[in-house]
């Protein structure tokens, strides 16, 4: 979210900065409701102020024993408008802040310009892609005839977008789970958290999914719960409505959790295998940081995530996002691209994000400067998030650049103590 007076200080360059990012914002209707505001605003103090000019007639009236009723009807009548002035403002507010909500992010200076993502950039490769005598199976075909992916049984149970894993093919996704939090907590410095998997509202607007994207949630019909479309949401939420210490950052945790989307448009998209689904599991990175250090934490993220890749033997590039590429919280975005040989292409499998301090507004996150100064200001924190990395998209990474000419598929050494020293997944009888 943006600040309302530098919103409207600055609502020309903020409308021309966002473009085409913008295009779906209402921006007569919040210029005239920021006129509104500050109007009313304007006229609710001065009644404020003549009623406390009628509050001191009407005490000294009383002290010089002179009648008293006219003005006190007077002040009553202020009292009634200042009541009817706040209602309005009320409104007005609250229309202002919705259409606020849905104001995207700036990028950053250094986001590159462009409309979609024909124009990102690459940023590095990092190894080589396996070569296959044979031409390379799908991870749907692979999983299927070793026993280990069932998308039939799946669909039975909850119908189109889910897979149930057996066998090998569990343990793979839970080693992987296991890998990644060791990994960050152990070599990287992250605490682990285990959030609630269910949200509140307030929780969804502080990270930006709310109110803009509720189509692509999961609601509870009873209750006004969200199920979660990735551990930011509760992460970051952890510290809304703090004031954390300078001395306290950078804090930064790591999280499983599935993960529920409706992948609202995305109607005949990767309707097969495990890139997009309705459930799926992830390990996220957070951190929280002063604003001079976040983009700094943000390389640092980077590479943790890389990490992961780099230790399983995958093959990936690192992209930045255009300003028509990036996620509507987000002030700069790199993806992480693995490659998946039987499609011949690379496919994200992290984003990690600097929000700069556009969470932290909705959420009311802030921190209080050190130093020994009485004076020392509350700021904003800086919000960033990465995958590290999504689990399922990793275990058909491995599925994919890992399978063997007789249809097995070799176990990365590093995951082969989390799988019991199993080397390699054969199809299980």
């Amino acid at each position: 979210m943006h600040d309302l007076r530098t919103l409207r200080e600055s609502f020309d360059d903020i409308r021309e900065r966002l473009g085409a990012r913008g295009a779906d914002v209402q921006w007569d209707s919040l210029r005239k409701l920021i006129e509104e505001r500050r109007a009313m605003t304007g006229q609710v103090e001065q009644l404020r102020h003549e009623l406390k000019k009628g509050s001191d007639d009407v005490a000294r009236l009383k002290r010089e024993k002179q009648p008293a009723e006219a003005a006190i009807a007077a002040m009553k009548a202020v009292g009634e408008r200042i009541a009817q002035g706040e209602a309005g403002l009320r409104q007005v507010e609250e229309a202002l802040n919705d259409l606020a909500f849905r104001i995207p992010n700036l990028p950053h200076a250094t986001v590159p310009a462009g409309k979609d993502s024909g124009s990102n950039t690459e940023v590095r490769r990092v190894g080589t892609p396996p070569r296959f005598s044979i031409p390379a199976k799908s991870h749907w075909e692979l999983g299927e005839s070793l026993g280990i992916l069932d998308f039939d049984r799946a669909a039975k149970i909850a119908g189109a977008r889910f897979a149930v894993l057996t066998g090998a093919g569990a343990r793979l996704e839970r080693a992987l789970i296991n890998f990644m939090l060791d990994l960050h907590t152990m070599r990287h410095g992250y605490r682990e958290v285990l959030p609630p998997f269910m949200v509140n509202r307030p929780a969804m607007t502080g990270t930006g999914q709310l109110p803009k994207f509720e189509e692509d949630l999961f609601r509870l019909a009873d209750e006004d719960y969200f199920l979660i479309p990735t551990a930011e949401v509760p992460v970051t939420n952890l510290h809304r409505d703090e004031i954390l210490s300078e001395s306290q950052l950078p804090i930064r945790y790591t999280a499983y959790t599935p993960c529920f989307r409706r992948e609202a448009g995305s109607y005949g998209k990767d309707t097969k295998g495990l890139i997009r689904l309705h459930q799926f599991n992830k390990v996220e990175l957070v951190a929280f940081t002063t604003p001079e250090k976040s983009y700094a934490e943000l390389e640092r993220l980077t590479t943790h995530a890389e990490a992961v890749l780099q230790q399983l033997g995958l093959h990936y590039r690192v992209m930045l996002l255009c300003t028509g590429d990036l996620g509507f919280s987000s002030a700069k975005t790199y993806d992480l691209e693995v490659w998946l040989p039987s499609q011949n292409q690379y496919r994200e499998i992290s984003s990690c994000s600097n929000f700069e301090g556009f969470q932290a507004r909705r959420a009311g996150i802030r921190y209080k400067g050190t130093g020994g100064k009485k004076d020392a200001r509350t700021e904003f924190v800086h919000t960033l998030n990465g995958s590290g990395l999504a689990v399922g998209r990793t275990l058909l990474a491995i599925m994919e650049n890992y399978q063997q000419p007789d249809g097995s598929i070799a176990i990365p050494e590093a995951l082969q103590p989390y799988m019991g020293g199993m080397e390699r997944i054969t199809k299980e009888g």
